[in-house]
């Protein structure tokens, strides 16, 4: 899973460039290069091991370009999903080639003594940086390019969304969702299944006034349909991270 826990990692470090500095080519670049000196840290040198920390980052520039294309209206909205699912899906195939993660990374663990990291194998806490760094960025990117795809909303540039006559945006969503899915995915990890739940139900609740008090039913029924849509999204990047770190 090393392998996958690097492409994460560049893909999250890209989104996340974004959103403070987005300027042209700079943030793919800049998640490429910090996925390939991650992975040389974490000691995948073997030369199938730096073949792969290529192709990783090419899907990392791909990613980062496809989005902003992507938004821009230059190609369909679904190209991007289409190059950061298929880089997993061919992540998990080849996993098992990948050399189990190491290095300064594995030493920096070990002699850490911070609770909970000393005691975790390198692999899988390369993979649990990947997934909590997803969750910052690239979940609400994944969740507008999925709005977008679906007309649900029509995404306007890498990172926003404006809304057309048809569609209303929620206040607060880039902020909350990233929040929701960090706390979903810590309390899943923790066990606390029932907690989680209760975040999820807890978002319903608070989100109920503002969604019937829009005034006219079929703007209320659009605007529901953009928070279920954009909801479901959201838990979904992290179920699948989740799911990635139970196979590590």
């Amino acid at each position: 899973m090393s392998w996958i826990a690097v492409l994460l990692i560049g893909c999250a470090v890209a989104d996340l460039t974004h959103s403070v500095r987005p300027v042209r080519i700079v943030p793919e670049v800049c998640g490429a290069v910090l996925a390939v000196l991650v992975g040389l840290l974490a000691g995948l040198t073997e030369p199938l091991d730096v073949l792969a920390l290529l192709v990783i980052a090419g899907l990392v520039v791909a990613w980062g370009q496809t989005v902003t294309h992507g938004f821009a209206h230059r190609i369909p909205v679904w190209v991007p999903l289409l190059v950061l699912g298929g880089g997993l899906g061919l992540g998990v195939l080849v996993s098992g080639a990948a050399s189990p993660a190491g290095g300064p990374w594995g030493a920096w663990l070990e002699g850490s003594g911070l609770p909970g990291l000393a005691d975790l194998a390198p692999d899988r806490a390369l993979l649990l940086l990947g997934a909590f760094l997803v969750q910052l960025s690239t979940g609400n990117v994944i969740v507008r390019l999925v709005l977008a795809a679906t007309g649900t909303a029509d995404p306007d540039e890498h990172g926003s969304i404006e809304a057309d006559p048809s569609a209303v945006r929620l206040k607060g969503g880039r902020l909350l969702g990233p929040m929701e899915r960090v706390f979903i995915l810590a309390l899943a990890l923790a066990g606390q299944i029932t907690a989680a739940s209760i975040v999820v139900a807890a978002k319903g609740l608070l989100r109920f006034p503002e969604l019937s008090s829009r005034g006219e039913q079929e703007r209320i029924h659009q605007l529901t349909e953009y928070f279920l849509v954009g909801s479901f999204i959201s838990w979904l990047v992290a179920l699948g991270s989740l799911a990635l770190l139970s196979g590590a």
